[in-house]
């Protein structure tokens, strides 16, 4: 068959339909009447509403794991931030506590500082103030150690106060710091007043371990001493100033097998935990000289004299 007589057309099978162009053409008008129509009438909205409808589920499966990771992350966040404003708040409330004593100290120092100046006011003998440091290492003694020394003219044996009665002697002196053996010492003997009867006595430390007490001995074991007796310094010694409050008896007890009668005494001073004390210059130091005795004449003179 000649080649010119073979038909040049594509068969039906490829068929493209309208062109290109008539598509873009046709597609575009359809969507701006749409736009148009769904602008002016609404009229897709049922459609999307159907659509919406369906498709709800699907959305609410997909978005699950991406609701559940928030989830978790947020609650992460709350967690740690809850965790971080509670240990905040234990940290404030630590220091407010710690405030809170440190106020609390202080009041208390400075209550027993006022009582310690009125007492300096109502005592004539030159005083020293002093803080106390620490006690002394011997377990078997009551001593402390206070921040005066002999560079402060602190001398051994003056006597030491607090605001509430007397807590003791200086024992021995250092250029920094001195040590004061307190009243409830087993070494320690004070002459005391019973400020009642007027009756004078010797009261001693009690021997006993960790006693904090102290012993009116000898005493005669029908004396006139009564539970509630307020002791007082004697002044007969010539170390304490008479009239400072020793002790007040606590416990008489009247034993039938012997003379004395053994009478307990509960010191007033602060033995255990005061801070600040006041150092007493001794009465001694303020004791006039005796006056120079005069020689005698000789037996010469006495002659020449008649």
């Amino acid at each position: 068959m000649p080649l010119g007589t073979l038909d040049g057309t594509p068969p039906p099978f490829f068929r493209q339909g309208p062109s290109a162009l008539s598509k873009l053409t046709f597609f575009s008008a359809l969507a701006l009447f749409l736009m148009v129509a769904d602008a002016r009438f609404h009229v897709t909205q049922p459609l999307r509403s159907a659509v919406a409808t369906v498709l709800y589920p699907v959305q609410w499966v997909v978005l699950r794991p991406v609701v559940w990771a928030q989830g978790s992350g947020q609650y992460f966040e709350s967690l740690s931030a809850s965790q971080a404003s509670e240990e905040a708040a234990h940290r404030k409330l630590s220091l407010q506590s710690q405030r809170a004593n440190q106020v609390e100290q202080l009041a208390l120092e400075n209550t027993r500082l006022r009582q310690l100046l009125g007492l300096r006011e109502r005592v004539t003998t030159p005083s020293l103030a002093a803080q106390v440091l620490y006690d002394a290492a011997d377990p078997y003694t009551r001593k402390v150690i206070i921040d005066k020394g002999m560079l402060a003219e602190v001398a051994l044996g003056s006597p030491v106060l607090d605001e509430t009665g007397v807590l003791g002697q200086i024992t021995r002196v250092y250029p920094l710091v001195s040590e004061v053996t307190l009243v409830t010492d087993r070494d320690q003997a004070i002459p005391v007043l019973n400020t009642r009867t007027g009756a004078r006595g010797v009261a001693f430390g009690d021997p006993a371990l960790h006693a904090n007490a102290l012993e009116l001995r000898f005493m005669a074991a029908n004396a006139d001493v009564q539970v509630g007796d307020l002791l007082t310094t004697s002044g007969v010694d010539g170390v304490y100033p008479p009239g400072l409050p020793v002790a007040r008896v606590s416990k008489v007890d009247r034993r039938v097998d012997s003379a004395f009668a053994r009478i307990t005494c509960l010191p007033l001073a602060m033995v255990s935990g005061v801070g600040h004390v006041m150092v007493l210059k001794p009465l001694t130091t303020q004791i006039a000289p005796r006056p120079p005795v005069e020689a005698p004449a000789s037996i010469g003179k006495r002659g020449a004299k008649k």
